[in-house]
């Protein structure tokens, strides 16, 4: 909170990175002919796309206000260690992709509700309020996406896994004015 500004433009550009992950995984529907899945997957990560988009635009406005920009360099150590972690090749990569997807969601969720009890201004914390329930939900989206594409028991164990690197990641993250960072 010390440095709102570098805070909303991390904030922003996540934002950015979730609506274009959510718009590039819409090719990646699994090409097994099931039309009911094919169309829950479009409906689901547009649905996604444009709540991100969404929140940009509300953190972009935000930024502006407050006399910022936003930086045309970003980069998420926690995401790229997280995305370090997918495997290559079907089935396996899409379950990693759609469980970090899940973890950045989940994470993203607690991080915005801890935001929205520490700001002092009501406006943001409305908004960190508002992001919070939607990140969860987007978080529960990702997991069922997995769960469609492979068994549940393969995805709770790949699940288990993930949360048990993530918390290695996690830690070694040094702490900032960033959506993730430290403990």
């Amino acid at each position: 909170m010390d440095d709102l500004q570098a805070l909303l433009d991390d904030h922003a550009h996540l934002e950015r990175k979730a609506a274009s992950n959510a718009l590039e995984l819409l090719h990646r529907c699994p090409p097994d002919g099931d039309d009911t899945l094919a169309h829950h997957w479009t409906t689901v990560l547009t649905s996604v796309a444009r709540d991100e988009v969404e929140h940009l635009a509300a953190v972009t406005r935000l930024l502006t206000r407050r006399g910022g920009t936003l930086s045309p360099m970003h980069r998420n150590p926690y995401a790229s260690a997280l995305r370090d972690l997918v495997r290559n090749g079907r089935p396996g990569e899409l379950v990693d992709r759609l469980i970090v997807c899940a973890l950045i969601e989940l994470r993203s969720h607690e991080r915005f509700e801890l935001l929205a009890d520490a700001v002092n201004e009501a406006a943001l914390a409305r908004l960190y309020r508002r992001l919070a329930v939607s990140e969860r939900g987007h978080y529960t989206v990702f997991l069922d996406l997995a769960g469609r594409v492979a068994p549940t028991s393969e995805v709770r164990f790949r699940w288990a896994q993930m949360l048990e690197a993530e918390g290695r990641i996690i830690a070694e993250q040094s702490p900032g004015p960033r959506i993730h960072s430290g403990i």
